[in-house]
């Protein structure tokens, strides 16, 4: 593996080590070449000021690293906090350790961090006497400082250490050099308060910025008033659908909403309900066709049976009444009454009675249906009658 893969192969394993909004990149900067190094403490950019990329091919899910003056000072106040310096080795071999089993000697130790505006984030440093020697024998060009960052943002979070190395990992940045820290050309000056003119003053309070925003932050937030007036361009629809004026404060609209809702919810469905009108009406139309058809339905059970003998005539009026009730009752009793031939026709064929020799009268329609019903004949019939007639006289 060569010593860029395996440089990049740690970063990553670094990376998986953090929580999952937070990465560690490992960046590189140029050293100065062959020249004598002052003794005493060195400063050493860590970052560009602004936003700044990888060169190595890696990508980025934010698109570009990204510090300025305020999140500058969160670095510092962790760096602090953490109470003990942040050491600088050789070739990130602190990260590499663990797995190759070599020792991880130190080339120095960073013992605070500085913001310097339109430069970057430095480092007060301390190196070792082996290290002022390899750099000044042009065997190490370049810083790698590690940090960790914002995955979504890219913002850098805090740094972790740093490395001399010849892997260069940042695209554009210009050589840097190490310089003593007492140098007053490149420390930070004690902070003074920025003269603002009362326009400016009063567009960084308009976008809730404090008087001393950067450059690059002012016109950031400029660039977000874009989105900023779609919103207040919603906010004017929605308080003139509301009926409300423009003065019209956040409490005053969430009870509008509230009370827009609650009439939604008490107000019934027109899919789901109808007036009870129609309803009533259309009973009554249900009714009537159901009145209607079982008139029908009694119709075609009855006169049917009438006329077959199946039903005498006396017991229509009882045979509607259960039909009416229950028609499969009507039905089966209909089914299993047997037609009684004489109520379908006349023993005569249509013709007078004739009178017998005896001089009896013929019978009546009711002694004939009388006569079938028992299977006898008339004469049979008459006989009966005659014989009971003379019983009942004697």
């Amino acid at each position: 593996m060569s010593q860029r893969t395996a440089h990049r192969t740690t970063r990553i394993a670094a990376c998986s080590a953090i929580a999952a909004a937070v990465a560690i990149a490992a960046c590189t900067f140029q050293l100065p070449g062959k020249a004598d190094l002052p003794e005493g403490s060195v400063l050493l950019q860590l970052t560009p000021a602004g936003e700044f990329r990888p060169n190595d091919g890696r990508e980025l899910e934010p698109g570009s690293w990204r510090i300025d003056a305020a999140s500058a000072q969160g670095v510092i106040q962790r760096f602090k906090a953490r109470g003990k310096p942040a050491v600088i080795d050789y070739e990130h071999q602190t990260l590499h350790k663990e797995k190759n089993g070599l020792p991880a000697p130190a080339a120095g130790f960073m013992r605070d961090l500085r913001w310097v505006d339109g430069q970057g984030l430095f480092a007060v440093a301390d190196l070792t006497a082996r290290a002022r020697d390899l750099i000044a024998a042009g065997e190490y060009l370049y810083f790698s400082p590690v940090f960790e960052y914002d995955e979504k943002t890219g913002t850098v979070r805090a740094i972790c250490m740093g490395a001399l190395t010849n892997d260069p990992g940042i695209s554009g940045m210009q050589p840097l050099s190490l310089v003593a820290a007492a140098s007053a050309a490149f420390l930070p000056q004690p902070p003074q308060e920025p003269s603002v003119n009362p326009l400016l003053k009063a567009l960084l309070a308009a976008l809730g910025l404090p008087d001393n925003t950067t450059e690059d932050a002012a016109i950031t937030a400029l660039k977000d008033l874009g989105p900023l007036n779609k919103l207040k361009a919603r906010d004017t629809a929605a308080l003139t659908a509301l009926q409300l004026g423009a003065d019209a404060t956040a409490e005053t609209v969430i009870a509008a909403c509230t009370s827009l809702r609650t009439a939604q919810a008490a107000a019934p469905d027109p899919a789901k309900y109808v007036p009870i009108e129609s309803v009533t009406a259309l009973q009554g139309q249900i009714a009537a066709l159901t009145a209607r058809q079982l008139d029908a339905d009694l119709e075609a059970q009855i006169k049917p049976a009438l006329a077959d003998g199946r039903l005498l005539p006396a017991l229509e009026g009882w045979a509607r009444d259960l039909g009416k009730k229950d028609m499969a009752a009507l039905t089966a009793y209909l089914g299993a009454a047997k037609p009684i031939a004489a109520l379908t026709g006349t023993q005569t064929g249509g013709k007078p009675p004739v009178a017998t020799a005896t001089g009896d009268q013929q019978l009546s329609a009711e002694e004939l249906a009388v006569c079938s019903a028992m299977g006898i004949s008339p004469e049979a019939y008459r006989k009966a009658g005659a014989s009971i007639a003379t019983g009942a006289a004697a």
